[in-house]
């Protein structure tokens, strides 16, 4: 217990998500960059001025004390503003007069600045003089504001314009990526467009790098799946003709056992080719949806009617505005695939907008679940080409609703269909 408190304990807070972004980081660098040269500059600044005003304060003093000395030694009345052991002057400058040798300080006298100015006298007291020193302390501190000032107007200035710099290229690098994730979910069209790769002379900076190859590898990868799908409608189509005089061929074929299986892979062949059709339609995006209001209980009842599948309906009663062709293939698809691959029972389930079919065997492979339904790949030695569940997917995606597969906790394939709801008159519209 006191190892995991401990751990709690010790565990470092996470800082926000925007602190990983090149705008925040370029302008902590940019303001640790600033403060450090205006901290540097102003040092120098002040320790220059500093050094130029005191010095020209303490030959002041000097002059002014070396006429004290004469006069001192003159025996004549000391000037105004200079005495012998005056209570005000500094320790460390009166021991230094003690011992025989001349210096200067600066010190406070009536609780003004002064300069002070010392030299030995008689019987080891202390000869001193004194100036104003307020004039060049206020000179001094007055340089110190304006070197503030002007270096925090200086980091505001610098920010604002590293932010705008900063905020342009970081703009381009957003279009970028939503670009890629545009041609990642399949608008093979979108491209970033950046106006530096038009030109072939103008000088591309590492973002026009990065845009235009990425506009390149999009152009490359859709004439790919253009060609793709182009040679998948062609084969289909050819295959139509020949399929359809085999087919009427089977069928004069006499009654036996080799018709039987002449007829029978026959027709597997015709199912295929239809399927590939079908999937060159959806890749090709042409497809138009035939919306229309439905009950969705008896709507799904009817097609697993027959199938033997069981079906439960829980919930409200929902319309939906639907495609029914589309919505009765992706379902027969759907119920088909869970016979085929799975063990009964197979339950189909609506639950208001949501439709769901459950078989109760090995689950779905590791790949449809994480990845989708992929064409021509099944695992396990099932048959089929693994097209009813693409179609089921790209059926899904023309009419708005989501396909999701999943695996039940307790064993067996779970596809679940979620339907937009009707907002008719009897549902109110969201706020």
């Amino acid at each position: 217990m006191s190892h995991r408190a401990a751990g709690r304990g010790g565990r470092r807070p996470r800082l926000p998500a925007w602190t990983a972004t090149l705008t925040w980081k370029a302008a902590v660098f940019i303001t640790v960059m600033c403060c450090a040269l205006a901290a540097l500059l102003g040092v120098l600044v002040h320790t220059a001025v500093t050094r130029q005003t005191v010095g020209h304060a303490r030959e002041k003093s000097l002059t002014r004390l070396t006429e004290v000395s004469r006069a001192y030694e003159a025996g004549e009345a000391l000037p105004p503003r200079s005495g012998v052991d005056p209570p005000e002057l500094p320790r460390p400058l009166r021991a230094l007069a003690a011992g025989g040798r001349r210096g200067t300080m600066v010190g406070r006298l009536r609780g003004r600045p002064v300069m002070w100015a010392a030299a030995p006298a008689d019987g080891g007291r202390a000869l001193a003089a004194w100036s104003d020193y307020s004039q060049s302390a206020r000179t001094i501190n007055g340089l110190d504001g304006a070197i503030i000032g002007s270096s925090l107007l200086a980091i505001a200035a610098t920010l604002l314009v590293g932010a705008f710099a900063v905020t342009r290229v970081t703009r381009r690098l957003h279009q970028t990526a939503l670009v890629a994730r545009r041609i990642g979910a399949g608008d093979l069209d979108a491209r970033v467009d950046d106006p530096r790769t038009a030109d072939p002379a103008r000088r591309q900076d590492e973002v026009a790098v990065v845009a235009g190859a990425l506009d390149t590898m999009a152009s490359a990868l859709q004439r790919k799946l253009q060609a793709e799908q182009r040679f998948t409608a062609d084969v289909a189509h050819e295959l139509r003709t020949p399929l359809t005089g085999l087919s009427a061929a089977a069928e004069l074929l006499p009654p036996g056992r080799p018709s039987e299986l002449v007829q029978d892979r026959a027709r597997a062949l015709r199912d295929l080719t239809e399927d590939l059709l079908e999937i060159s339609r959806l890749d090709a995006r042409t497809e138009q949806v035939d919306l229309d209001v439905h009950e969705l209980a008896p709507l799904a009842a009817r097609v697993a009617r027959g199938t033997g599948t069981l079906v439960e309906v829980t919930g409200e009663p929902v319309r939906v505005e639907t495609d029914k062709r589309r919505l009765e293939r992706v379902l027969g698809n759907l119920i088909s695939n869970a016979h085929r691959h799975g063990r009964p029972p197979v339950v189909l389930t609506v639950d208001g907008p949501v439709v769901t079919v459950r078989d109760h065997g090995d689950g779905f492979p590791e790949y449809l679940t994480t990845g989708g339904p992929q064409r021509f790949r099944t695992e396990g030695g099932a048959r089929g080409h693994g097209l009813g569940l693409t179609i089921a997917a790209g059926q899904a995606a023309v009419m708005g609703a989501e396909l999701s597969f999943a695996d039940a906790p307790d064993g067996g394939a779970v596809a679940r269909l979620a339907l937009p709801p009707y907002p008719g008159p009897d549902t109110p519209e969201p706020p």
